[in-house]
């Protein structure tokens, strides 16, 4: 008698920064007994309401969702938005609060500034502000003197960058939570809800 074959739930990622999809391919390189299949992608739109759009698609394709978010974009188009017209963090607003009530399969994990902050956390517990991602990049560069954001950096055979940053990523996980989650009522406060995609039960 045949055994039913164990179908393995699908992750989609939706990510609108390269190095978060390098390190998320390097995660399903290096982590061949994971649980789960992922599906990291960038979104050929840049937009963010093409990559809302595509998050509401994804939704009813794939098991779980994750929207990874860079919010220094954001705040940054938020400030020299013209006066009178839906500011970047505005239009995100009602996209979070869209997505919270309606696609309970979907996971918002907002990075604040940026990717490389998230990475930092491996190396010390810090909630400062960065207020860019280039300010994040160069404090990283006291850990890592040879960071680079390019694929050869992150990708590199044998020694790519999630391998190098595995043995800490315990500390990441409690330096991130220890930040908690975003609140609308502070959007500029040091950020990285990675730990949430790590928290589920097929990651571990």
């Amino acid at each position: 008698m045949k055994k039913n074959k164990v179908v393995k739930p699908v992750f989609a990622l939706l990510v609108d920064g390269e190095c978060e999809f390098w390190y998320f391919q390097l995660l399903k390189r290096n982590e061949r007994a994971l649980r789960v299949d992922l599906k990291p992608e960038i979104p050929q739109k840049k937009k963010l309401e093409d990559q809302f759009k595509k998050i509401v698609e994804y939704s009813s394709d794939y098991d779980k969702v994750f929207w990874v978010v860079d919010f220094d974009v954001l705040i940054s188009e938020s400030r020299v938005a013209a006066k009178g017209k839906q500011t970047a963090l505005q239009a995100f607003k009602g996209y979070y609060h869209h997505l919270n009530k309606h696609y309970k399969n979907v996971v918002i994990l907002i990075n604040n500034p940026c990717f490389e902050f998230w990475i930092l956390l491996h190396f010390e517990a810090t909630g400062k502000c960065f207020e860019t991602c280039e300010e994040a990049a160069k404090k990283l560069l006291k850990y890592l003197p040879d960071y680079e954001k390019t694929e050869k950096y992150y990708t590199k055979w044998n020694h790519d960058l999630y391998l190098k940053l595995k043995p800490n990523l315990k500390k990441a996980l409690e330096n991130a939570q220890n930040l908690g989650t975003f609140d609308f009522e502070n959007p500029t406060a040091a950020l990285a809800e990675m730990y949430l995609f790590f928290e589920n039960k097929d990651i571990q």
